[in-house]
């Protein structure tokens, strides 16, 4: 078996990507590839993928962020243009081919480094299909909401959406 090998995100790794995103979400939560590619392009030391030999076998999508509020599912974000206040991970998905190794602790340390290199202290995101269980085990904790901005939230990102927040050390 090929050994596993984490770097940041290439414009080659789109089509990998795309297919992860697939196996992982089904149609819910596909975004086209311009949206994707604008989180690498904002933050390229935050976006991580994992291969076996050429294979994406997982990524994570993560980057600096002006806003408390979560960007827009399936757009493209703007360009830095104001000063980032938190680290916002954007998704993180491992293809059933790479599930049991610690890959998306392994991917998250990683970025979590680069999150902090560049001043970061805060980071934001939004749980989804039953992964907040995962981030609660690396200290993300829920957010308090209003209904009508739990409503906004899971509009977009879906009925079981939950918006979760750590500081970073």
């Amino acid at each position: 078996m090929p050994e596993l090998t984490i770097r940041p995100i290439v414009a080659d790794d789109l089509p990998g990507i795309l297919a992860v995103q697939q196996a992982c979400y089904g149609g819910g939560f596909l975004e086209p590839g311009d949206a994707l590619a604008s989180r690498w392009a904002r933050s390229p030391a935050m976006c991580l993928v994992a291969l076996r030999g050429s294979e994406v076998v997982g990524y994570l999508l993560s980057h600096a962020w002006h806003a408390w509020t979560p960007p827009k599912l399936h757009a493209p974000l703007p360009a830095a243009d104001a000063v980032d206040v938190l680290w916002f991970v954007h998704d993180m998905a491992i293809a059933p081919g790479g599930r049991g190794q610690r890959l998306g602790e392994r991917l998250y340390a990683l970025a979590s480094v680069s999150a902090q290199a560049q001043g970061l202290r805060q980071s934001r995101l939004v749980a989804v299909q039953g992964a907040d269980v995962f981030w609660r085990r690396l200290r993300y904790q829920s957010i308090d909401m209003d209904s009508a901005a739990a409503a906004a939230l899971r509009a977009v990102y879906g009925e079981d959406a939950e918006l979760m927040e750590r500081a970073l050390p």
